[in-house]
């Protein structure tokens, strides 16, 4: 599925859409260039989830939880990690088979730990505002 966003007034519509096409799905890889926007698109997947929490990067912390209705969601970001030894130890395989949500930005640095199937997401900049998102079962 190919989906594209002029603006970021567009993410509510987009999120839905993503958690539609994952369905039992719950594990969500991102990849894209920094600042492409997968911190923004990860916040409106959450609010499309429910939760009313605040959604940052967790750049340092490796791993950030969210609650909504019903489902925890965790937000990992392995961008500063060095090895994937660094993800072990914060249990990230516990989580990815908890059957709660996970979303995780720069999967790359952790090719060995990721499950068979997930939902890839891959944003690619089009100008200042515009993004084109690919959704892809894996």
């Amino acid at each position: 599925m190919i989906l594209t966003a002029t603006s970021v007034t567009q993410l509510p519509i987009v999120a839905s859409r993503i958690i539609t096409f994952g369905g039992d799905d719950r594990i969500f890889l991102f990849h894209g260039d920094m600042g492409a926007g997968k911190t923004t698109l990860i916040k409106s997947l959450c609010e499309c989830l429910g939760t009313t929490e605040v959604v940052t990067s967790p750049t340092f912390a490796l791993v950030n939880e969210y609650t909504a209705a019903n489902v925890k969601i965790y937000h990992f970001d392995f961008y500063r990690i060095k090895n994937q030894t660094e993800a072990l130890d914060i249990g990230c395989e516990e989580y990815f088979y908890s059957g709660n949500y996970c979303f995780i930005e720069w999967p790359e640095k952790i090719p060995d730990m990721l499950p068979a199937h997930y939902i890839s997401i891959s944003i690619k900049v089009l100008n200042d505002n515009g993004r084109e998102i690919i959704v892809e079962k894996i």
